[in-house]
């Protein structure tokens, strides 16, 4: 019988939580903030603020805020065989739908409360059964939903505090083929499912030195998301199963990073507003991931995998222009540089350096009633990389096209 190693699996389930999170990290929180490259960080537009910038409540102007929307994502990843082959594949992504919804309240002058709920974390990555990283990875889906109760106080004129409460609950699926050849010529197969919840904060603090300059803090912490007793359900020829029980059981724990956020942004005029924001991603969390078989076995055993991250600054620029009492228009851009170690890259979480463009607008069919839209356009830099333990690597390039509609209402 020929040994595996299947260290591998849950590596694959865990590692594609950060495809979203950071491996590119795509903060779908708000069509506004999208439209500018998501600057969110010094802005109080509306109640949006709440996941970028607890703090921002105390100076949003409207009494009540309420906003929703959602982001259709369409991502490609594509692989080019090392060496001098021309084996080419493609993912064939399903459609995400990322949403969020906030709603905020000012009490008062100074105090003011609110509830976000969004998904920071999701993907779903398919390459197929068929393509040479199958024993890597053949598709994957994760959905993750944070909720978050908030208070602001304006503690002076100039400075408002803000923090909340993070609830985060999330699902994975995942399949990938096994070497293991049955009598019809079909490789072995396992499929991982899991779910986990835990808890965070998110504190803010935004300050207006002068009327038209507003600066912002915001820290996000780090969740760890510990999956226990995940199924872990494998596919293998009857001569085999003791080595593989189809319905075994694993554990292990996964450190979504801590973001700090820093941004300002300036009225240049009546109509015209610019701003940058500065987001360092505490990945070096991610050091390694430890899984827990329920039932081991001579090829199926405990394991230690590496993957250390580095931690990583994404610059994001952009602005808005009010073209008038019904119209704004937006534009954005931001760099984010892939974390990932180059000897430890899965196709599980394709993360390459990522160029991003943006832009939107909103439409004010009434005084307190905006629609609001945006598109992103994420392009990953073309790269040689290498998944050192299964010795597998080749050119990797991504695309993710990325339109988005809300709408939000203020009173």
């Amino acid at each position: 019988m020929r040994k595996i190693t299947v260290f591998l699996l849950l590596t694959l389930a865990m590692g594609t939580l950060t495809t979203l999170a950071g491996g590119f990290q795509v903060s779908l929180h708000g069509q506004k903030q999208i439209g500018m490259g998501l600057i969110g960080t010094s802005l109080s537009q509306d109640a949006s603020c709440l996941f970028y910038n607890p703090g921002g409540l105390g100076f949003m102007k409207q009494k009540m805020s309420f906003s929703g929307g959602t982001s259709f994502l369409k991502s490609f990843a594509t692989f080019q065989k090392s060496g001098n082959s021309t084996y080419q594949v493609t993912t064939d992504n399903p459609l995400g739908t990322p949403f969020y919804l906030y709603g905020a309240y000012k009490i008062n002058d100074k105090l003011g409360c609110g509830l976000a709920v969004n998904t920071p974390y999701g993907n779903k990555l398919k390459w197929g059964n068929q393509w040479a990283g199958r024993y890597l990875i053949e598709d994957i889906s994760l959905a993750a939903i944070f909720i978050q109760p908030t208070v602001t106080y304006k503690i002076h004129p100039m400075i408002s505090i803000g923090a909340g409460l993070v609830f985060a609950t999330g699902t994975v699926d995942l399949n990938k083929a096994l070497p293991i050849t049955s009598a019809n010529g079909s490789d072995g197969q396992v499929n991982i499912k899991g779910s986990s919840s835990s808890w965070g904060f998110n504190v803010g603090v935004m300050c207006q030195p002068l009327e038209k300059l507003s600066i912002g803090i915001d820290y996000r912490s780090e969740v760890k998301m510990k999956v226990d007793d995940g199924d872990a359900k494998f596919t293998v020829p009857s001569s085999l199963s003791t080595s593989f029980p189809a319905d075994n059981k694993v554990s292990t724990t996964l450190p979504l990073p801590a973001n700090l956020d820093i941004g300002a942004s300036y009225d240049i005029t009546d109509k015209l507003m610019v701003g940058f924001s500065l987001n360092y991603v505490f990945w070096d969390v991610y050091d390694s991931l430890i899984f827990d078989f329920q039932t081991n076995s001579a090829s199926l055993q405990d394991s230690r995998n590496p993957r250390e991250y580095k931690n990583k600054l994404i610059f994001r620029l952009g602005g808005q222009y009010r073209l008038n009492d019904i119209i704004t228009v937006r534009l954005g851009g931001y760099y984010d540089p892939s974390p990932v170690n180059k000897d430890y890259f899965n196709p599980e979480t394709p993360s390459l350096d990522i160029t991003a463009l943006s832009c939107g607008l909103s439409y004010y069919p009434l005084k307190k009633l905006s629609i609001d839209a945006s598109f992103l356009y994420l392009m990953g830099k073309e790269t040689d990389m290498t998944y050192s333990p299964d010795n597998f690597g080749g050119k990797y390039k991504t695309r993710f096209y990325i339109p988005g509609i809300g709408l939000t209402y203020s009173l």
